[in-house]
């Protein structure tokens, strides 16, 4: 048996109004190459200078992953050449990053968690964007120079849950911290798999593969276990190492494989130097003090809710796992409606009705419609079930909650002396099985239940009818 061995480097676009190093905008979706200055299109004499905002946002993620801040970084020219590169090097740091150590916990189902340590964070210049048609290639640079943070994930993670565990916290921690819109269909949060196995049991780190450049994470998934599949074969055939060796491989998305793009180049490959243009990153105490303040944090926010609500870890887990989910909640909370109600409500009949790419952020029914479904549930206005014709109404119509509960006849009859008048009913017409339970056949208790509920239809509080039948059946 093999041990899968994953590290993740991660790119987060950087939420500045202009780029890195100039100020062209950063905005998306623009025609081709009319977000560029002689800057970005790397033109004779023109000169960076370093945008502080994209400085001031990294040192809020380090504060936030517990990383050891540099007061000193400098930026270095990574030097290679590729289309969409126009200046034949890339603006990055390497020997001394602005972010460097720290850790982010991972939490699993049975209630476990994991370190995952972070090896280093530090900002870069993205590159532009080739785009094929055909026999021809064309070169977008509207993307050339947008800040980026990339993260260097420690080698620990041991399977691909775990890796898209990790990942998953990340995204949400960048959203609470506002640094990014982490949008991975706009490739904002952009994922490079580093995998090698090693037979379970040894320590030694065997040759890496790097899979370039994802940004979903079930295809990330896929990456992975294809890969992990793919080196334990050649391993068990006899040719790992001519099969395995360092290169950088894409994932296919139709056919579920991965294949070889380039060989994957070392450090020195790189000539990395001190960027001559660009004065080294001094930060004062005044930034380091402000980096500090952040706003609470998923993990933060999962104790208050377990602290404060009662509710289960894992649910809390759940709930703060993305930013528009916890203040869904929270909203909720804040309009009366109680939190382990909600967390159903919310995260298996909202959700669950979500369908076609639809999220909370777009959902029909907002926060406060929600919130008066669970008060009607809980003053039993409504049953569970007339809750669920409620927000299936809601769905697909405009209107209040009182108003459709109205409309469709749901409301709940809680009167004793209007249930007392159908039970008496009940009970008139079906007097040999009320002998029947008298006479020690209680599971027809059930029965008068059903037929009670059923004369009602559907309207008559169960609790009220299972306390007034017994009272009935008991004299």
């Amino acid at each position: 048996m093999f041990e899968m061995v994953i590290g993740l480097e991660v790119h987060i676009q950087l939420n500045t109004k202009t780029k890195i190093f100039c100020s062209c905008p950063t905005s998306f979706g623009e025609a081709e190459n009319v977000n560029v200055c002689p800057v970005c299109l790397a033109l004779p004499g023109a000169l960076p200078v370093l945008n502080i905002e994209t400085v001031k946002k990294a040192i809020n993620f380090g504060n936030a992953v517990n990383s050891t801040i540099h007061k000193k970084s400098i930026f270095n020219r990574k030097n290679y050449f590729y289309p969409d590169l126009p200046k034949g090097y890339q603006i990055s740091q390497f020997e001394i990053p602005i972010v460097e150590g720290g850790e982010l916990i991972i939490d699993f189902e049975d209630g476990t968690d994991k370190r995952i340590g972070i090896t280093r964070a530090h900002l870069e210049e993205d590159a532009g964007k080739n785009i094929h048609h055909g026999s021809e290639s064309h070169v977008d640079l509207n993307r050339a120079g947008t800040p980026l943070l990339e993260i260097v994930s420690d080698p620990d993670m041991r399977s691909a849950k775990e890796a898209i565990l990790y990942l998953k916290k990340l995204h949400s921690i960048v959203r609470y911290l506002d640094i990014s819109d982490a949008n991975m269909q706009e490739g904002s949060f952009r994922c490079d798999v580093n995998i090698s196995i090693r037979p379970e049991g040894s320590q030694k780190l065997y040759t890496r593969v790097e899979i370039k450049n994802m940004n979903s994470f079930r295809f990330i998934q896929k990456a992975i276990e294809y890969e992990y599949s793919r080196q334990c074969e050649a391993w068990e055939d006899g040719v790992y190492e001519d099969e395995v060796y360092q290169e950088t491989r894409l994932f296919n998305t139709a056919t579920g494989e991965t294949k070889s793009m380039r060989g994957k180049e070392d450090s020195a490959e790189y000539r990395y130097f001190p960027d001559p243009d660009l004065l080294p990153v001094i930060l004062t105490d005044e930034m380091m003090e402000e980096g500090k303040k952040i706003p609470e944090l998923p993990d933060e926010k999962k104790a208050r809710l377990v602290k404060e609500h009662g509710i289960k870890e894992y649910d809390a887990v759940v709930i703060t796992s993305t930013l528009e989910m916890a203040n869904f909640f929270e909203a909720m909370i804040n309009e009366g409606a109680g939190a382990k109600t909600s967390i159903t409500w919310l995260t298996v009949e909202l959700q669950g009705r979500l369908k076609g790419g639809a999220d909370i952020t777009t959902s029909p029914v907002d926060a406060m419609k929600l919130a008066m479904i669970v008060k009607s549930i809980e003053n039993s206005t409504i049953s569970g079930k007339a809750a669920k014709e409620v927000l299936d109404y809601l769905m697909e119509n405009e209107g209040e909650v009182d108003e459709v509960i109205e409309k469709l006849g749901l409301k709940q009859v809680s009167d004793d002396g209007a249930i007392l008048a159908i039970i008496d009913q009940i009970l008139l017409v079906n007097e040999d099985k009320v002998a029947q339970y008298k006479g020690g056949k209680e599971k027809l208790f059930g029965f008068f239940v059903g037929q009670t509920m059923k004369a009602s239809k559907g309207s008559a509080n169960p609790a009220k009818v299972n306390e007034l039948l017994k009272q009935k059946l008991n004299v």
